[in-house]
């Protein structure tokens, strides 16, 4: 489970809209990834569109932003549009990269256990190594959050 000043794990990954990232090739700008559970669930929908309503002050402060979980390209596809998401979403199907960053986690609700995404931010610096991380993450106001972070950079 990577902690604040270690190297960020990298990895490739396709993105929603086609095409593929590569977490090293956006060395020199600080990344913001924001794991989340599902697609088009309540605080997954609000946590997108939070991220989105600020990616232009992101952008502005020269941080890159994108959000990750299971879900297929497909799913992505149809969760953007449905909302007019501009974050990248990137699909870590088999759940490698959640598993290196240490998201995938036992979980539970209405009294049932379950493995799944614990939702989990991590800012990274533009040197690559983890400069913050936010686990469990409460939606809102957690966007604005990230922003003041990142613009502290």
């Amino acid at each position: 489970m990577p902690e604040i000043s270690d190297n960020a794990p990298d990895f490739t990954l396709p993105a929603a809209g086609g095409g593929e990232i590569r977490l090293s090739d956006l060395r020199g700008a600080p990344v913001v990834l924001f794991f989340y559970p599902r697609d088009d669930t309540s605080g997954c929908t609000r946590e997108a569109l939070d991220f989105t309503a600020l990616q232009p002050e992101f952008a502005k402060a020269g941080v890159k932003i994108m959000g990750i979980s299971k879900d297929t390209i497909a799913k992505h596809d149809k969760f953007r549009t449905k909302h007019d998401l501009t974050v990248p979403l990137l699909s870590d199907a088999d759940g490698t990269v959640c598993e290196d960053y240490g998201v995938w986690a036992e979980k539970k609700m209405y009294g049932k256990t379950f493995m799944g995404i614990e939702r989990s931010t991590f800012l990274i610096g533009a040197d690559g190594r983890i400069a913050q991380v936010w686990r469990k993450v409460k939606v809102p106001g957690h966007a604005q959050d990230v922003l003041d972070a990142a613009r502290a950079l």
